[in-house]
């Protein structure tokens, strides 16, 4: 499906390739300002010279080009052996309707394939119309909605209930997979390896993070788990003046298990020095207002997941 080729009579000359160092200045050109209506500041310009540098069996960045010089980028990367991820879609305003989304997405779609994909999704802000309706023309369809939301570091974060937290992985893949929120978000949470990413969560992820990062499992006085989390990482970002502990998915069963399982996150966000945190939670109106009433702040609008099938592609 991807269009190396694109030459018209009559029209501008259009080329879909691998992404290059050189092409920086003009992927900047046109991404500084990406959103002018809203404050939020576009992170292709610092990142796009990581990407290219790490491009490799499981990362592939796609530039598309108009007589030549860069108009449109798109990366893929594979979170697992089938799962493949399409982030950072972007299209110079004066090179819209030439059809480059539709291009990059086509060699995105080829190149997962070729590495054994047979799904790939990709996130849109719900306040991106544009993208949204993007997304859906070049093949995508909406799987789930997710918010995040933003307990305090607090190393004396306590909750006055009767839970434990322990770290118990098993415990905690058990819980998931009969949760309310795993059936909300077609059991898809953070890629422990990849930023504002999501794939399948698994049981043999939950007992390498328990090792690498932190498991949090919610036990009830009386036995049995009511709450599960896990810490996907802690980084700073390119600016290096905070540090953010990202936690990839949030369950519970009530609001009881709720304020225990965010004051252990509360907690352990502050044992690693983090200033504020992240933690993704499905966008229902039972876990949106249970963690209002949680006390925890709320994002201000929730995020789109969608999909395309790459089986036989």
């Amino acid at each position: 499906m991807s269009d190396e080729g694109g030459d018209g009579a009559d029209g501008p000359t259009v080329r879909v390739r691998q992404a290059r160092a050189d092409d920086h200045d003009g992927i900047v050109a046109f991404t500084e300002d990406t959103w002018p209506d809203r404050e939020v500041t576009d992170y292709l310009p610092r990142v796009f010279p990581e990407w290219v540098e790490s491009d490799g069996p499981d990362q592939r960045t796609f530039v598309a080009t108009v007589d030549g010089d860069p108009a449109g980028v798109l990366q893929g990367v594979m979170l697992s052996e089938y799962e493949g991820w399409a982030q950072g879609m972007r299209v110079a305003p004066d090179a819209r309707g030439l059809g480059l989304a539709h291009r990059l997405t086509g060699a995105v779609f080829d190149w997962a394939a070729e590495q054994g994909a047979t799904v790939c999704r990709n996130l849109v802000f719900s306040w991106n119309a544009q993208g949204m309706g993007t997304s859906r023309g070049i093949g995508f369809e909406p799987v789930s909605e997710f918010r995040w939301v933003h307990p305090e570091p607090d190393a004396d974060a306590s909750a006055d209930t009767d839970h434990e937290v322990t770290d118990h992985a098993d415990a905690a893949w058990s819980f998931w997979r009969r949760s309310d929120a795993s059936r909300t978000l077609r059991g898809l949470a953070l890629a422990p390896d990849e930023s504002w990413a999501v794939r399948e969560l698994t049981r043999e992820d939950l007992r390498r993070l328990a090792d690498e990062t932190a498991v949090f499992a919610v036990q009830a006085e009386g036995g049995g788990t009511q709450g599960m989390a896990y810490r996907a990482r802690d980084y700073e970002p390119g600016d290096g003046d905070e540090r953010i502990a990202e936690y990839g998915v949030a369950a519970w069963v009530d609001v009881s298990a709720a304020r225990a399982l965010f004051a252990g996150i509360a907690r352990d966000a502050a044992g690693v020095g983090a200033d504020r945190t992240r933690v993704l939670i499905p966008e229902t109106a039972r876990a949106v207002s249970d963690a209002a009433y949680a006390g925890v702040e709320l994002g201000e609008e929730p995020d789109f997941v969608l999909e395309a099938d790459l089986s036989g592609w």
